[in-house]
């Protein structure tokens, strides 16, 4: 019997849907350890917060203790992924990507992973002594002089960038009998090796963390022989710099995450700089766009496309990032920086003054009376950066009479934070002899509304506040999924950035605000040199 014929079109088989894509971010910063899973939609699935504990066994040191800090990391991705909210495995996790802070570097063996040293964070103070010997050496003074002559017959910027060059805490690295590493390479290496299970996997650390120490060259890129014949070791101790687009920074090992993970080894899709990562978070993607992380310490860092630009009033070139491996990338991209390492710190200590009892009450009570009664705060715990250069200054209040309140203290603190990002931005707009247009804010102080319109009146420029202030944790979330093909191009991510608020500068106050602060440029120099 044959099969009757029918007139209707077959039903297709609906395929099957598609596998959904989930990022795991791992952000690990001066005072807490994140984790956030992220879908191909940017929605948080799942996230996990842990504090990091910072050493402080004598005035000035500020170390983390390496395995405690381990301990950690690994509990916020594995509460992050498979925690009440995401509810997900390890083999649903597409890509792992890692931000990690500067500059902070321990050294150990690590085949018998003896730690030599806690973890030297950027904010530790014990080296400046050792900084101002070497600043004030002839052999420092004389490469300075050999640096700016050979600028001046080659007008080769990298000569420019030697002839002012200081040493700071973070370069001062001494040991070599041991591999050292910067918090990146040692948390790819716990992450490739299975915690120590296989010792021969590669050393390497991603070009935007070792940039910022002031060891790579960021001209020629690669460690610098000057630095290595200055302090007489050997760059081989050092890992090997890759770029960020590294196609073999390989998987996370099953046996990372200890007894009860699957056997999943997750592709880890990038590796970036907490500044690095800001800049994508905030899609400073092209030449002269420029944020301002407000957090811990306050970061401008400003695009300057693809060539290096020497700086010479404290500010750095630095390598904004490098996906040369990644044909669908711009490769390259350089930026300068400038810092002012107190700036969260600041708030932070106030409340611990008792000034206010929450930080979200800064802005209300800074509005609250109209300006500081002559009330001036120098944020100096760290000494003044660029383009003050003094890192022996003192903070203080400076003005105080009997009529001071706690409003008129608060509202200084505030304004004095915006005076060290004003300084930034005059110095900025100088080393690139263009003025700025906008600047985009992110970061914990960001959401301070008063220091956010005390900002664009001062400077004159239209301040925009992100929606999400997870700039870090979306940059390396945004940089995975370029690597590992979940979005194309830049265009693709243009949808995930939302401004939340733009400040508008009022032209009106202007007069009044930029007095004030020129009479607290006037108190720098009383409280200059003090240490």
């Amino acid at each position: 019997m044959s099969t009757p014929i029918s007139d209707e079109a077959p039903v297709p088989t609906p395929p099957a849907p598609a596998a959904v894509a989930y990022i795991a971010a791992l952000d690990v910063g001066t005072t807490c350890v994140r984790c956030f899973v992220l879908d191909e939609k940017c929605l948080v699935k799942g996230s996990a917060v842990d504090e990091v504990e910072l050493l402080n066994p004598q005035p000035g040191f500020f170390e983390i203790e390496p395995e405690c800090l381990w301990r950690k990391i690994v509990n916020v991705i594995t509460l992050a992924i498979r925690g009440k909210y995401a509810k997900l495995t390890p083999a649903q996790i597409t890509c792992l990507t890692i931000s990690t802070q500067r500059c902070t570097f321990l050294t150990w063996n690590h085949e018998t992973e003896e730690y030599y040293h806690n973890f030297i964070t950027w904010k530790d103070l014990r080296a400046h002594e050792l900084v101002d010997q070497w600043n004030s050496s002839w052999t420092k003074r004389s490469m300075n002089s050999v640096s700016f002559a050979l600028y001046l017959v080659t007008r080769q910027p990298r000569f420019l960038a030697g002839s002012v060059l200081k040493l700071m805490n973070g370069q001062a690295l001494h040991e070599n009998k041991a591999r050292v590493e910067l918090l990146d390479s040692w948390i790819l290496h716990k992450l490739r090796s299975g915690n120590g299970k296989n010792t021969n996997v590669e050393h390497i650390t991603d070009v935007t963390s070792s940039t910022a120490t002031g060891l790579y060259d960021p001209f020629t890129l690669s460690w610098s022989p000057f630095i290595s014949w200055l302090f007489g070791f050997d760059t081989k101790i050092l890992p090997r710099v890759v770029d960020n687009g590294y196609k073999d920074f390989g998987h996370v090992h099953p046996a990372a995450f200890g007894p009860g993970w699957d056997n999943t080894s997750i592709p880890i899709a990038a590796s970036l700089s907490d500044q690095a990562a800001s800049m994508w978070g905030s899609q400073c993607f092209k030449k002269n766009d420029v944020k301002v992380t407000m957090g811990t310490g306050a970061f401008l860092n400003l695009n300057t496309g693809s060539k290096c630009r020497a700086a010479t009033s404290g500010m750095y070139p630095l390598v904004a990032w490098q996906m040369k491996n990644n044909s669908k990338s711009q490769g390259g991209v350089y930026c300068i920086e400038g810092a002012a390492h107190d700036f969260g710190t600041v708030v932070t200590w106030a409340q611990s003054c008792e000034l206010f009892k929450k930080p979200d009450e800064t802005a209300l009570i800074a509005k609250s009376v109209p300006d500081t009664n002559g009330v001036f705060f120098m944020p100096a715990f760290s000494g003044l950066g660029p383009p003050v250069n003094d890192y022996r200054s003192a903070s203080g209040f400076i003005g105080l009479t009997p009529s001071t309140t706690k409003a008129h203290m608060v509202r200084a603190l505030l304004e004095s934070i915006v005076f060290r990002l004003v300084q930034l931005i005059d110095a900025t707009e100088k080393e690139t002899s263009q003025k700025l247009k906008v600047i985009r804010v992110n970061g914990g102080v960001s959401r301070n509304d008063f220091v956010c319109q005390f900002l664009a009146d001062l400077s004159g420029l239209k301040v925009e506040r992100d929606e999400n202030t997870e700039s870090s944790i979306m940059g390396a979330t945004f940089m995975a999924g370029i690597n590992h093909g979940i979005w194309k191009n830049f265009e693709d991510l243009k949808c995930f950035r939302k401004v939340e608020r733009v400040f508008e500068p009022r032209l009106n106050v202007y007069e009044k605000v930029i007095e004030r602060m020129d009479k607290w440029c006037g108190a720098i120099d009383r409280f200059s040199e003090w240490y």
